[in-house]
Order: C-alpha cells, then sequence, then structure tokens
C-alpha cells in the first residue's frame, strides 16, 4: 500500500514555530510519503512540497477552503490524502492507514456552548441545520484537531454542495460521505497551565499556549531535532 501524503494549509507572514514542530511530530510519528504546504510557505520549511494560493482571508476560512480544494485538484497530491493543521502535533506513532476520529453528535456540541451566540457556535448550527434538511437527522461533527483521511472525489463533492459552511467543512465532508469513525474528545489546548494528557496520541494548542504555556514547552522537548523539512540559513 503506497503512503498518503499530508496536506496542511498555511498562512502568510509567519516564522511559524508550531509547524515546525508539527513537521517534525509528523516525520517521527505520522507515516506518509509527501508533506504538501499549501498556501505560504515559511524559508525554513523547504524541505516540504508547496502549492502556492491566494489568501484573501474573507469569508472566514475561506483560505483554508481554497488550499482543500487545491490539494484536492493537484495531480500530484496522493488520493487519498492525510489533512493537517500546522498546530497539529501527533505524539505517539501511528498505523499506516490512520483512522477517523469524530467529536459525536452535534446537537452534543450546541448542548455544550449554549445559548452562545459567537461565529463559530452560530456556524455549526447553520451546519447541522443544512445536513438534517438533507436528510441526516442527528450529523456527527468531525471538527477535530486531529489529522483526517480526504478523499479527494468526496470532499470536492461537499465542497460544492455546501458553499458557506466553510468552518465546518470536516463535518460535511464525513457526514456526507458517511465515513465514519471513533468518537474521541477534542486535544485543543487553550490555556498555558498543565491541563492537558501528556500520554494523548496527539495535541494542539493556542498560539499563547505553545509559546508560553506548559503543553508548548511538553511539545518542543518531544521533539528537539530538525527533521528533513528544514532547512537551515546560510
Amino acid at each position: 500500500m503506497e503512503l498518503p501524503d499530508l496536506v496542511v494549509p498555511v498562512r502568510e507572514g509567519a516564522t511559524n514555530e508550531p509547524l515546525r514542530y508539527a513537521l517534525r511530530s509528523w516525520a517521527a510519528n505520522l507515516p506518509h510519503r509527501h508533506v504538501w504546504i499549501i498556501g505560504f510557505r515559511p524559508w525554513w520549511a523547504a524541505g516540504a512540497r508547496h502549492i502556492p494560493t491566494h489568501q484573501g482571508g474573507k469569508p472566514r476560512y475561506a483560505n483554508t477552503t481554497a488550499a482543500m480544494r487545491a490539494a484536492c485538484e493537484h495531480p500530484e497530491v496522493s488520493d487519498p490524502f492525510i489533512w493537517c493543521n500546522d498546530d497539529f502535533f501527533v505524539m505517539r506513532p501511528q498505523p499506516a492507514e490512520l483512522p477517523v476520529w469524530h467529536r459525536g453528535p452535534v446537537r452534543e456540541l450546541e448542548a455544550h456552548f449554549g445559548p452562545r451566540s459567537n461565529q463559530y457556535a452560530a456556524e455549526m448550527r447553520r451546519t447541522r441545520d443544512f445536513l438534517v434538511e438533507l436528510g441526516h437527522d442527528d450529523p456527527v461533527s468531525y471538527d477535530l484537531h486531529v489529522p483526517l483521511p480526504v478523499e479527494k472525489t468526496g470532499m470536492l463533492l461537499a465542497l460544492d454542495a455546501a458553499q458557506g459552511h466553510d468552518t465546518h467543512k470536516r463535518t460535511v465532508y464525513g457526514v456526507l460521505n458517511g465515513i465514519g469513525g471513533t468518537r474521541m474528545t477534542d486535544v485543543k489546548v487553550q490555556r498555558r497551565g498543565p491541563q492537558f494528557d501528556p500520554a494523548s496520541p496527539f495535541l494542539s494548542t493556542m498560539p499563547d499556549a505553545f509559546a508560553n504555556g506548559a503543553v508548548g514547552k511538553f511539545i518542543r522537548a518531544a521533539f528537539p531535532e530538525p527533521c528533513p523539512y528544514e532547512v537551515r540559513r546560510r
């Protein structure tokens, strides 16, 4: 079996130290063929393959949607591929055929958010309504901060069918394509304190938690050595 490629969208203009350590963690623990950076590639990440994209930034999540479409339409990117973010850290070795995970029913996430009307929660509710209208009465959420296997045709169909639901394109893809999976708790670490599971096979961070928190220190200590995707400035 040929190993899949890893695809990661990267925003413009950042040194992006989380990406450096994400790449190190993937090189160590996530079996793959190539890494593709979509969007902006920092100078030091020249060891990864690159697909440049225009990054306008509006509407919300337009950049990652453009990156997803670019990966699906590029003939040299594997099918399927593994979709990652630049703050996904793989802390333990994973199998060559990566499993699928989901977050449980969207209705339970809505209950967690309660009556709050922030943009993320509002978009989640609209996406749930959209999926219910299509006959998926109790859709599950794939909005996790862990790598996701993606088949190109299914993702392109989901993007075309669900324009306006860019925030939750992982969920739209997973539900419309019936990818199933195993439930897990999200691994995003929001704060600087030590409230995270050091035995977790995956971690993800907010920028401040990575730069100044216990979780960032833990991740940097786990992957101190450069990986093949990094180059040194001469």
